[in-house]
């Protein structure tokens, strides 16, 4: 039985301390209605669930039909998790956009990072963007009726003919009135520019942010990138990558504007990526003008929390340090600050890291932190960002070093965007084991933030310990 198509949906795993635990639903149960209507997909699960009553309809494995009747509080969930999480077919993308990373793909990777995802679903529950051009009318109602949000688009260029230009698409421009319907049934959007050189940039960029700053305050945010362009290009649109000044104009461009809306509308609204200001050569800005960092996946202001982060964690752990040492007679701990570290990145966050390395090493004189940028040679050198490096290109580069006589030190440490979400496999299926093999020596995987930078490098493991009988908490720390 094929129980999408029947809209039944087998539950992966349940809550512990959930209402389904607590009905007795088990993991390999099936969900079959909610109050006599079968479940279309997740945002109609999300929507029915809201009710306080409910009538459910369970099959267990052994084919025993249970209905509950289950009381709860609005906000409750009820605990179930699904083998699909759509709980439906994923919708793919119709488009052929002129930048599409996908298309700039090589041959012989895994299947699933050739799927083009354009579905209004992951942009709720994950925050993907979409272009809209496979939704229909009724797709829109249900999102408005559901209130949804926030929904992310891929909006590049409100001009319609340059849109179905770019994407390829002759139903592109015309789609551009969804986002008219959304603004008003107030369901709140986020906004994406993937900007193309001689395409979407200059006039017609200043254009695209004027419309969409029309929809404030229910379009919260819109961010431009820069077209990732890599070495698989071949019978694809001819497009260039732009040039250090080019970046300052697109910056300029973009603050100009952050200027004027914020002067109306209390947000800066358009964001530039860090990519720009990496290129340009010039500061992150500061933290206040990203809006509450609405754009962290889109690269925008994630250099600046990161920086951020990372000075707040290094004074904190420094004077946490000399505070041990006093009361140890002034020693410092040991294993803190004798340690011989070596950190691997992209190329886009390489001059941040190794800046960080230095005030480290400033602070822990007896510390040593190598930072390794990681050229892409997979992809092409124009691929800067981490989370894009394969294992290939990073051992063949990191036994270089080791050739040429380099220490990389006891542990390598590797930033967890650089694998598969939750996994330890590399874009190239290559895995941390594989590191630790060819190297030989210890790979740790690590967090994004700085603090988890701080930590790690620091060897430094927190526990919280209460402070008499107050609700006050200090830090207990262990040196390994």
């Amino acid at each position: 039985m094929n129980r999408n198509k029947n809209r039944e949906h087998l539950i992966k795993s349940v809550e512990p301390g959930s209402i389904a635990e607590e009905m007795e639903i088990e993991p390999g149960d099936v969900l079959v209605s909610i109050g006599g209507k079968p479940v279309t997909d997740v945002f109609d699960y999300r929507f029915q669930i809201k009710e306080e009553y409910l009538e459910v309809l369970i099959r267990k494995a052994d084919g025993e039909e249970w209905e509950l009747e289950i009381e709860k509080d609005e906000d409750d969930d009820l605990g179930l998790i699904f083998e699909n999480d759509l709980m439906s077919e994923y919708k793919s993308c119709s488009n052929k956009c002129i930048f599409c990373f996908i298309d700039q793909m090589p041959p012989g990777m895994r299947e699933t990072l050739y799927f083009k995802d354009d579905d209004s679903r992951l942009s709720f529950l994950q925050g993907n963007y979409i272009t809209l051009t496979n939704m229909s009318d009724e797709d829109i109602d249900r999102i408005i009726k559901m209130q949804l949000a926030p929904i992310n688009i891929s909006v590049h260029t409100t001009d319609p003919v340059l849109r179905c230009k770019m994407l390829h698409n002759r139903f592109a421009g015309e789609k551009l009135k969804y986002i008219d319907r959304l603004y008003e049934g107030h369901v709140e959007m986020n906004g994406q520019i993937v900007l193309c050189r001689g395409f979407n940039d200059g006039a017609a960029l200043d254009k695209t942010i004027a419309d969409l700053s029309g929809y404030l305050p229910f379009m919260r945010s819109v961010s431009v990138v820069p077209a990732g362009i890599t070495r698989f290009r071949e019978g694809l649109c001819p497009l260039t990558l732009f040039t250090p000044g080019e970046a300052g104009e697109v910056i300029d461009r973009i603050e100009g504007w952050q200027s004027r809306l914020y002067e109306q509308w209390g947000v800066h609204f358009i964001h530039a990526s860090d990519e720009w200001y990496i290129l340009a050569g010039r500061d992150f800005p500061e933290e206040d003008r990203y809006d509450g960092y609405l754009q962290l996946e889109n690269g925008v202001g994630m250099m600046r929390l990161f920086i951020e982060e990372f000075h707040e964690a290094l004074q904190s752990r420094k004077k946490s340090m000399e505070d041990v040492a006093q009361k140890d007679s002034g020693a410092m701990p040991k294993a803190a600050a004798v340690r011989r570290v070596s950190v691997a990145t992209g190329r886009l966050a390489y001059p941040t890291l190794r800046d960080f390395a230095l005030e480290m090493e400033k602070s822990f004189p007896l510390l040593t932190v190598k930072v390794y940028e990681i050229r892409n040679d997979f992809f092409g050198e124009t691929i800067t960002v981490t989370g894009l490096i394969t294992g290939q290109d990073l051992i063949r580069q990191l036994q270089k070093k080791q050739e040429e006589g380099e220490d990389l030190g006891e542990v390598l440490l590797l930033p967890s965007n650089m694998l598969r979400s939750g996994e330890e496999v590399f874009l190239d299926d290559l895995t941390v084991s594989d590191v630790r093999q060819k190297l030989g020596m210890k790979v740790q995987v690590i967090g994004t933030g700085g603090a988890d930078l701080v930590d790690a490098v620091l060897n430094m493991d927190y526990q919280r310990e209460k402070e008499n009988d107050d609700d006050s908490f200090v830090y207990v720390r262990e040196y390994s």
